[in-house]
């Protein structure tokens, strides 16, 4: 078993064993399964899914972060996570709109760049959450 951390500034997010943890790494999804090789990585914006020693999957939407795997034990620090059955649907679909208008208006009046990134960021992570809403259905 890979004992298993999700971790926000928040506090703990998920807390178990599990029988394999998939990741968004900045390059590419991986899967950490027992006796894996010690690593440190990025996380992307995407899903974590925990399979659970019971055989049942949690799924989180992770906002980009680190993992560390070390000793069969898989820590996730992440700028914040949630699991997609406490997503808010009508909160991501505003989150969105509330991106996207900020691109069109930051592309309009030449803002700075750094602006118009961290617009595309939070468009993203909305994007990623209403999707992941989605796929739970």
């Amino acid at each position: 078993m890979i004992r298993t951390n999700i971790i926000t500034p928040y506090g703990p997010v998920y807390e178990g064993l599990a029988t394999g943890v998939n990741l968004p790494g900045t390059e590419g999804a991986f899967e950490v399964k027992f006796n894996h090789a010690s690593l440190m990585s990025m996380l992307e914006i995407g899903k974590v899914i925990v399979r659970e020693k019971s055989g049942k999957e949690e799924t989180f939407s992770v906002n980009g972060g680190f993992v560390e795997v070390f000793d069969n034990r898989v820590t996730v620090l992440a700028e914040s996570a949630e699991n997609v059955r406490d997503i808010d649907l009508d909160r991501a679909r505003q989150a969105r709109e509330k991106a996207a208008a900020k691109i069109r208006e930051d592309k309009e009046q030449k803002a700075a760049q750094e602006d118009v990134l961290k617009a595309e960021l939070a468009l993203k992570r909305a994007i990623n959450r209403i999707k992941l809403y989605e796929l739970k259905r």
